[in-house]
């Protein structure tokens, strides 16, 4: 999973419009010991709103303090600045360090985070047991990116058993909690009738949640494979190349070959295209959508739309082949090509 999908979260608890006065209540007792006053001060020279500048060193100094008092929010945060390369430079196996620290005092986002490097392998060796450990640590602790990261676990088998139903109750969780990603792979549960009963009007809620929220593309594009298939609302190709130029255009590879498609067709309020067509199969494809590669393949073969080669169609041919493509031993065949 891409990181867009797992989604950004960086350091919280800190005083929202931090001034003079707040600082110098918080210098006096940070400089008694007290470790959340010692946050708040460090973070208080990054967004003092009547500082000239951020003072990062004095930041770090600080932060530096409450954690060696093992102050949970300051060993993370330091953790996410060496993973981001903010005010420290960047390093994966600090940031690991830091949030294996964080970890210790039960920050749940410390491991959700540190179960990303163990599955990466960056900063630390790669072990998917200790990333599997990490997440559920995480997701029971209630940080809904680590619930979908979960969820997604029991959904695919991986390292867990194969549990639809499981996978949706952690998937819920994540979504409930307002995570756009989630709920986009909720709609589509539902839609599919995977882990719950298949309902396309709660589907639909689901899908228009996450494109309300963050304009997720598989949220839309699924929202356009509904109306294509006339799943709980009017069927309408109009209403799904609607949705699939949304997903399309934030490259989702789908949405750009059933567009590309409708382009081909004439369908959906839109002209024969033989220009948007290649153009949008040929985005499908560079991400290595099978059934976009073979479609090129067939254009270049034909000639339409572009100058015909068949060295260009044999390549898309074979690549179509690679990536699941049936047909495309057929036509390799056809062509004389070892498949």
């Amino acid at each position: 999973m891409s990181e867009d999908k797992r989604g950004s979260h960086g350091p919280a608890s800190v005083s929202p419009n931090i001034d003079d006065e707040h600082m110098a209540r918080y210098r006096k007792d940070a400089e008694r010991g007290d470790p959340e006053a010692q946050y708040q001060l460090g973070m208080g020279y990054l967004t003092n709103l009547e500082m000239d500048e951020s003072n990062p060193e004095e930041a770090l100094k600080w932060l530096h303090r409450a954690a060696e008092q093992y102050h949970r929010e300051s060993l993370f945060t330091l953790g996410v600045w060496h993973e981001q390369g903010h005010i420290v430079p960047k390093s994966a196996k600090e940031a690991a360090d830091w949030y294996q620290r964080a970890a210790g005092t039960g920050h749940g986002e410390a491991y959700y985070r540190l179960g990303l490097l163990y599955e990466l392998g960056h900063g630390v060796p790669r072990d998917d047991a200790k990333a599997t450990d990490c997440f559920r640590i995480a997701a029971e602790s209630g940080i809904p990116a680590a619930q979908l990261e979960w969820g997604l676990k029991w959904l695919a088998g991986k390292d867990v058993p194969h549990d639809e139903r499981e996978a949706a109750l952690w998937i819920s969780r994540a979504a409930m909690q307002g995570h756009p990603w989630a709920q986009a792979i909720l709609g589509w549960m539902y839609m599919e009738g995977l882990g719950v009963s298949q309902d396309a009007a709660e589907a639909l809620i689901w899908l228009h949640m996450a494109d309300a929220s963050a304009e997720v593309p598989e949220a839309q594009f699924h929202i356009g494979l509904m109306h294509r298939r006339g799943a709980g609302v009017p069927e309408s190709e109009t209403e799904a190349a609607h949705w699939f130029r949304k997903a399309a255009e934030q490259g989702h590879a789908d949405a750009q070959y059933y567009l590309g498609a409708m382009y081909h067709k004439g369908a959906g309020g839109l002209p024969k295209d033989e220009r948007e067509e290649l153009a949008w199969y040929r985005r499908a494809a560079e991400q290595g959508h099978p059934y976009a590669e073979f479609a090129l393949g067939l254009m270049y073969e034909s000639g339409q739309g572009v100058p015909q080669d068949q060295a260009e169609a044999l390549r898309w041919f074979r690549r179509a082949g690679e990536h699941g493509e049936e047909m495309a031993a057929a036509k390799l065949r056809e062509m004389g090509e070892p498949s």
